[in-house]
């Protein structure tokens, strides 16, 4: 079986997993707890996979990204401003940023010499941005569009959740 068909259909049998999680989940933490895991212990070339949460009591100038639930090494970044990095960058646009070479992109916050490629979806709540869900791979051009429809998939699925939470 070709290596593109048998990441499709571990792609596919993750979404299945994603559905019931997120059907399941009591709260948005549980959900983007479980999520990490999964996506972290499934994919082998997810070797840190987190959520940054935006700070909603800083003035708008000021806000931070604050990290939530995780998988993978400890990381020194626990708190970015929203100007700086790649996270940065994907929360101030809205847009998901996939960097195949993180050392070729100044924007890049330094958290393992071993990263080599990251992807980092916004995930949305009432169309506004309320976090990113960030993967970073040992791996050069780890992430391609079969991945960021699975991170943004997983991005939609945790705003849906948060939005069923403040309804």
């Amino acid at each position: 079986m070709p290596a593109a068909r048998v990441k499709q259909d571990k792609i596919r049998a993750v979404r299945k997993e994603l559905e019931g999680l997120a059907q399941s989940a009591t709260s948005a933490h549980q959900l983007m707890s479980q999520m990490v895991k999964l996506l972290h212990e499934r994919m082998l070339k997810y070797n840190w996979v987190g959520f940054y949460m935006l700070e909603k009591s800083s003035p708008a100038q000021d806000r931070m990204l604050v990290l939530g639930p995780f998988q993978g090494a400890m990381t020194p970044h626990t708190r970015i401003p929203l100007n700086q990095g790649i996270c940065g960058a994907a929360a101030s646009t809205g847009k998901t940023i996939i960097v195949d070479d993180v050392n070729s992109d100044p924007r890049y916050l330094a958290c393992s010499v071993e990263t080599k490629s990251e992807i980092v979806v916004p995930v949305f709540a009432r169309n506004e941005v309320v976090g990113e869900l960030d993967i970073d791979s040992h791996f050069l051009a780890a992430f391609n569009h079969e991945d960021r429809e699975l991170v943004e998939y997983c991005a939609g699925l945790v705003g849906k959740h948060l939005e069923k939470m403040v309804a």
